[in-house]
């Protein structure tokens, strides 16, 4: 792509998000987040309506009455944006293509996050970690982190969202809160990484995924293209078994990957590319406030 041509796309995608950040999620952006990067102050006697989580179990034992921990609010966040580059990104039968769809996601929180004075910064990665922005603040910022995700090239098409979570918790030794955005495509199981992260860091998922990933169409003979190890395979759409067979291994595959999110206390939203993500975004602002 030219330069001319990203600058163009960089200016129309600013334009799009920085409006509904700050027409639209701004405050819902503030009352989701506020109050989740938090820096431990004192601990206190524990009251009625006090969050059972907060209860700070050494100074518990020691007094034998229960004691919990008070937290101030951190001026500001720092908020990382693990952004999936690989091959089976680059694809669309809608609207537009998973990865059209997720740069204007993270641009939007991005967006969202600097009206919050909050430092952004960004990991692409494939089956491994291909790129790291770290945080900073300021709209150029935002600008060049949205250019690169027009713009880059991943070195492998293969996905290992581990592989990213993992290199989270190593760079990002303070608390921040983590947007994962990919269609999680992934043969490998994450959930023990994401446990751990999420433990030390606020892990959001947000995942990005093509209609025609949940449902065939009845087209005939169709050829089906593996985006990232390029093994193609022809299917026939015409027979009603097949395509509930389909459905039923999409159906399978959203679930365990809900139980892994669940399983880690981890918020999570999916958005197909013909939805409206700022409705599935403020759903999932909403939910957290």
């Amino acid at each position: 792509m030219e330069t001319s041509e990203i600058l163009k796309k960089v200016r129309k995608i600013e334009i799009k998000t920085r409006g509904l950040s700050s027409q639209v999620f701004a405050g819902q952006y503030h009352s989701a987040f506020k109050g989740r990067g938090m820096a431990f102050s004192e601990v206190r006697e524990y009251q009625y309506g006090d969050d059972v989580r907060d209860i700070d179990w050494n100074v518990t034992a020691r007094f034998h009455r229960p004691y919990v921990k008070v937290f101030e609010e951190e001026r500001e966040l720092t908020v990382m944006l693990l952004v999936d580059v690989s091959g089976s990104l680059d694809f669309g039968t809608q609207v537009q293509m998973k990865r059209d769809m997720v740069t204007e996601i993270a641009a939007t929180i991005a967006f969202s996050a600097i009206q919050n004075n909050d430092k952004i910064g960004v990991v692409f990665f494939s089956d491994k970690v291909e790129k790291y922005i770290p945080p900073k603040k300021g709209r150029k910022h935002i600008l060049y982190i949205i250019r690169e995700m027009l713009d880059f090239k991943a070195e492998s098409k293969k996905t290992d969202v581990r592989q990213a979570i993992e290199f989270l918790s190593s760079v990002q030794k303070r608390r921040s809160t983590a947007f994962i955005l990919s269609d999680f495509y992934v043969r490998n199981d994450f959930l023990q990484s994401l446990q751990i992260a999420n433990r030390k860091h606020d892990v959001v998922a947000i995942q990005v995924y093509d209609p025609r990933a949940r449902e065939l169409p009845d087209v005939g003979l169709m050829k089906l293209v593996d985006a990232e190890t390029g093994h193609e395979q022809y299917v026939d759409t015409s027979s009603k078994r097949l395509r509930q067979a389909y459905t039923r291994y999409w159906m399978t595959r959203q679930k365990e990957l809900e139980e892994t999110f669940t399983k880690s206390n981890v918020d999570s939203v999916s958005i197909a590319t013909n939805d409206d993500f700022v409705k599935s975004l403020l759903g999932l602002f909403k939910q957290r406030a």
